[in-house]
């Protein structure tokens, strides 16, 4: 169910552009959270790409308290994530949530297929200088509601659920945990 921007590859004009989220950005709430211009336009494949989880630096997530998505080049591989039209007057926030301008995400240019077939030039961002670790439960949670909110393909959903989480109880940042919270009650009400 794609929306027109997806079909049309609207969102190339001045005011937007288009965002390719693969981690906890799938969650409306989540990139609502900053982002309040983004649009959902429709579910896609990013090919030859691959999931992971890292700690840019070495250093873990003082927000998620594990490893945090990226993804890397893999051929036969694909990713699988949601298209967001977003205004440009939200791309520093994303930059900034991102974490760009302390170099732990650089910006890049992708090229995604819709569940169409249509291809769709988006904006992305790709960790650089990570060490590999499993994401906490709670990542793991917001990526997975995400996925499930977005109808990602249900082969793709069932890889995000059998990834293994670290080991931690405690809770995440305050602004997180009421996101999570948000999304638990709508899935109770539905």
């Amino acid at each position: 169910m794609a929306s027109s921007c997806c079909e049309e590859g609207v969102g190339q004009e001045e005011e937007s552009f288009l965002y390719f989220a693969y981690g906890s950005n799938l969650l409306t709430e989540r990139i609502h959270h900053r982002n309040p211009s983004a649009t959902f336009c429709c579910v896609a494949r990013l090919q030859d790409f691959k999931l992971d989880f890292g700690n840019f630096q070495g250093k873990t997530s003082q927000r998620w308290h594990g490893g945090i998505a990226t993804i890397f080049q893999s051929p036969g591989d694909e990713v699988w994530g949601v298209v967001w039209k977003m205004n440009k007057s939200n791309l520093n926030s994303l930059d900034e949530q991102e974490g760009v301008k302390s170099g732990v995400y650089v910006v890049i240019e992708v090229k995604v297929s819709t569940q169409e077939g249509k291809e769709v030039t988006c904006r992305s961002y790709l960790m650089t200088n990570y060490e590999p670790a499993p994401p906490s439960p709670q990542y793991k949670k917001v990526i997975c509601m995400g996925a499930k909110e977005n109808g990602l393909p249900l082969e793709y959903q069932e890889r995000l659920k059998a990834i293994e989480p670290n080991d931690y109880k405690g809770k995440v940042s305050e602004e997180m945990e009421d996101i999570i919270k948000k999304e638990e009650q709508k899935l109770f009400r539905t």
